[in-house]
């Protein structure tokens, strides 16, 4: 268990608490996460032939992958 701060007449510095501290980082992560939601679609910049050609290619590394974790 985590000992009881200890309050001996010490007044708070005019900063933030670590609790206070934690509140406000979560605020600004959520705030972070609901901006670019608000904004308008994004255009696509890859054409359609783009979109469905093939990209996995199973080359020299990705063999050696396979072999060496066996899968």
């Amino acid at each position: 268990m985590s000992k009881p701060s200890e309050s001996t007449g010490k007044s708070q510095a005019a900063g933030v608490d670590r609790r206070s501290l934690f509140l406000m980082g979560g605020s600004a992560v959520a705030a972070a996460a609901v901006v670019p939601l608000a904004g308008t679609e994004a255009a696509a910049d890859e054409s359609q032939a783009e979109r469905v050609k093939a990209r996995y290619k199973e080359s020299d590394h990705v063999k050696n992958f396979y072999r060496v974790n066996r899968y």
